[in-house]
């Protein structure tokens, strides 16, 4: 698999080198140069197949010969053997599609540790690597579990002090060993800027052997795409042609795998664009004009980006698809609408659904036709929103033992400004 930079399209990498780099020269993201088309004929017989087989057939088409079908399969067998995805209705002609039962109750359990396996198979010098990433939630406790005590791995998240719930801060602060996280006073933005930076310091990338572990980094992106062929198998046949999907939007990972999914031939009929106040893309799709507003704090707090990477990744499919950007589907709910969806999902459906998963469903039921089937993406637990799940709904969420056993661990846990001086030093302490 070749893959070129975004940035500087003659930069060209193999998918080895793209994984082991995470991003290319001037921060640009790396994209695949060829994409397969994979047959209406094929689609229907890899749909038959269960979610861990087909999903290494899907991964090595993508990749191709340069890593060992055994090895891939083996790092899909690690990663999708967590409690698999689920789909439950809720009306007549919506369902969710719950991505949220690995160990850290998010949706990002599956590709953190497909990337853990496929670095572990590329680390043949056991080289010490640093993982740095950037969290609004979700993706710290994914990527801290997967590489937890890891050999030749040091893993450093940085997220947005007191912008994500207690539940997501304690499902990675409380690890210590090979994970150092970092506080910073500041939005989930300056964060990813910090990571930026670090990634053009040329005595960072020396003496760390630098990383990413979110969405930035291309292994994590094929590995999601796998997850939208799931959603077509756990689907009747008889909607499979008017598939419409709702996928909250922070740093826009997984709507580039659903387009992804879309442009090597599964047959989604709409993917839609869902966000909440931080409406950078939706305000951009209607006006034409990128204009990003100061990060605010919501209730979806995964979703409090401004400036999502990926975005440069969702423009790339469409010029190379000739696809009409406009022609993607999209809108941004408010705090009001999202606990008021919220309820409505618990008092009408009896379905608790935590801040994301109502955000993707309000936009759902504005756009969906008649005859359209929809389906919205529940990306985390509602546990791990415990506290606002339980004010909006007026009921008391059980706990998992798997966050009931962490609620007392101590925290490790750097606390500093957005300022890169001080993480250089921390990133340069061995």
């Amino acid at each position: 698999m070749k893959l070129y930079n975004i940035k500087h399209k003659n930069e060209i990498v193999n998918f080895s080198d793209a994984v082991i780099l995470g991003l290319g020269s001037n921060q640009g993201l790396f994209f695949p140069k060829k994409l397969p088309k994979i047959s209406k004929k094929k689609i229907k017989k890899l749909l038959k197949i269960k979610f861990i087989p087909r999903s290494q057939k899907i991964l090595s088409m993508l990749i191709g010969s340069e890593i060992k079908k055994k090895n891939i399969y083996s790092s899909v067998k690690s990663a999708f053997s967590l409690n698999q995805p689920k789909i439950l209705n809720i009306k007549k002609n919506i369902s969710c599609f719950e991505l949220f039962h690995g160990p850290t109750l998010a949706f990002k359990d599956y590709g953190a540790k497909f990337m853990a396996k496929i670095l572990s198979f590329l680390n043949t010098k056991n080289k010490l690597t640093t993982i740095l990433t950037a969290t609004s939630g979700d993706t710290g406790a994914a990527v801290a579990n997967a590489f937890y005590k890891m050999k030749n791995i040091r893993v450093v998240i940085l997220y947005p002090k007191g912008k994500i719930s207690n539940i997501q801060k304690k499902l990675f602060c409380t690890l210590g060993k090979n994970i150092t996280t970092i506080a910073i006073d500041g939005s989930f933005d300056e964060c990813q800027k910090l990571v930026k930076k670090s990634f053009n310091d040329k005595d960072i990338k020396k003496y760390t052997n630098l990383n990413s572990a979110n969405s930035i980094n291309i292994s994590r992106l094929l590995a999601q795409i796998c997850y939208f062929f799931e959603i077509f198998h756990l689907t009747k046949k008889k909607h499979r042609k008017n598939i419409v999907l709702s996928i909250p939007c922070g740093n826009f990972g997984n709507l580039t795998a659903g387009l992804l999914a879309k442009s090597i031939g599964l047959p989604i009929k709409k993917l839609i664009l869902s966000t909440n106040s931080n409406d950078t893309i939706p305000r951009f799709l209607k006006t034409g004009i990128w204009n990003p507003y100061k990060t605010i704090s919501t209730i979806s707090n995964a979703m409090d980006i401004s400036k999502p990477n990926n975005w440069t990744r969702i423009e790339e499919i469409f010029r190379r698809k000739k696809w009409n950007i406009h022609s993607l589907k999209y809108g941004s709910v408010s705090e009001k609408k999202t606990k008021k969806n919220m309820k409505e999902l618990f008092k009408k459906y009896k379905y608790i659904s935590e801040p994301h998963a109502s955000v993707a469903y309000t936009i759902l039921k504005k756009k969906l036709k008649k005859k359209e089937y929809g389906i919205f993406l529940g990306t985390a637990h509602p546990i791990k929103f415990k506290n606002t799940v339980e004010k909006v709904l007026k009921i008391k969420l059980k706990e998992p033992k798997i966050i009931s056993n962490l609620l007392n661990l101590k925290e490790f846990c750097h606390n500093i400004k957005p300022n890169f001086n001080t993480l250089k030093k921390i990133l340069l302490t061995k």
